[in-house]
């Protein structure tokens, strides 16, 4: 207990810890004052930054989520075609690569089997290789030609919460220092940038401040459902993905997540009044989108749950259950979004009595195939 500082599991105290972590993986690298990032292990001579043709985010489970939404970032502000790949997928395949690719690996232990396979077979065809990683000398970032670390600390949790947090968080520096570098993003935009992630802890903590109480509310309501439907539309596709990956990780509940407008491709066959959707629905390009979603769903009798943009009083008269976070940059939402449905798998699990940190048939660290 001593450990856990007070808090019942290391998954909770790891929830909280998430401002703290973000802080971390910012510290001394975002510039405030000249809107830029500087890197003490990202060991990449500048002309083949500005020459890379095409960039590869490699990982497993919870990371690869991150790289989904790495893709969104790089290609947007970088304007260079950006692959996704499984570590277990990508090294069976055999994708184009040459010297001027430049593979990613996100692991939060550095040891990660199938993602260290990955950087070894694009290395063996010339590409050059970084990695975010947690690890401060782990396999991965031995073997890496770059290396941003993130410095969350130790996550014991089996369920990744604080390490995936950081690593959205370094792929958000990653982003700005190559976009000043290439010149695809400019003065002001690298200001606002600068601004709002510096933001970012704060608006954390805001979250577990005012929404806790009606986050346990919400997750006893609901944590008899046997089944969960998680959607989200562009940027924060991925973290309908790894919301319905948080609950299945500690609760066993089976879930599925779907970008929004796959919808109607199938997974609206399933819902009925038992079904909860939980739906990532901030103020953003894809909003009037997000709301036809809603209204699809109510229409069949599903119940929604909504993370929704502080202030939002539109999207009461829809849902069931709301869940605010903080007005930010589109860019960010993800990290927002995170929070609340790490709190709700957390808090449907324990009121079921699962085994939080160590939940069945996981490993913290898969290091074999």
């Amino acid at each position: 207990m001593a450990e856990k500082q007070g808090y019942r599991h290391f998954m909770l105290k790891e929830i909280y810890e998430q401002k703290q972590a973000i802080q971390e993986t910012l510290l001394g690298r975002l510039d405030r004052d000249t809107y830029s990032v500087s890197f003490e292990h990202f060991n990449f001579e500048e002309k083949y930054l500005k020459n890379i043709n095409r960039i590869f985010l490699v990982a497993c489970g919870t990371a690869y989520h991150a790289c989904l939404i790495g893709k969104f970032l790089l290609e947007d502000h970088l304007k260079i075609p950006c692959e996704v790949d499984i570590g277990s997928e990508f090294r069976y395949r055999n994708p184009p690569i040459d010297r001027d690719t430049l593979l990613i690996a996100i692991s939060q232990s550095g040891e990660t089997a199938d993602t260290l396979a990955a950087l070894r077979e694009a290395k063996k065809k010339g590409a050059k290789t970084a990695a975010i990683c947690n690890v401060l000398g782990s396999t991965i970032t031995r073997e890496v030609d770059g290396v941003v670390y993130t410095h969350a600390g130790p996550e014991i949790g089996v369920a990744s919460t604080k390490a995936f947090t950081s690593q959205l968080t370094a792929l958000y520096l990653i982003t700005l220092n190559m976009g000043i570098l290439r010149e695809s993003i400019d003065l002001a935009e690298a200001k606002n940038f600068t601004k709002e992630l510096a933001r970012i802890p704060l608006m954390v903590k805001n979250i577990l401040d005012k929404e806790i109480k009606n986050i346990k509310e919400i997750s006893h309501k609901y944590s008899k459902k046997t089944d969960f439907l998680y959607l989200g539309r562009n940027i924060n596709y991925p973290i309908a993905l790894e919301g319905a990956l948080k609950l299945k990780e500690i609760s066993y509940i089976h879930a599925e997540g779907y970008p929004a407008g796959e919808m109607k491709h199938g997974p609206i066959a399933l819902i009925d009044e038992d079904l909860p959707v939980v739906v990532i629905a901030n103020k953003s390009a894809v909003y009037e989108k997000i709301l036809s979603n809603i209204e699809e769903v109510k229409a069949r009798d599903g119940k929604v749950i909504a993370i929704a943009t502080e202030g939002d009083q539109k999207i009461k008269e829809l849902a069931d259950d709301v869940i605010y976070v903080p007005e930010t940059l589109d860019i960010f939402t993800p990290i927002l979004n995170t929070i609340p449905l790490q709190l709700i798998s957390y808090y449907i699990a324990r009121n079921l009595g699962c085994d939080i940190d160590q939940p069945r048939n996981l490993a913290k660290s898969v290091t074999v195939e």
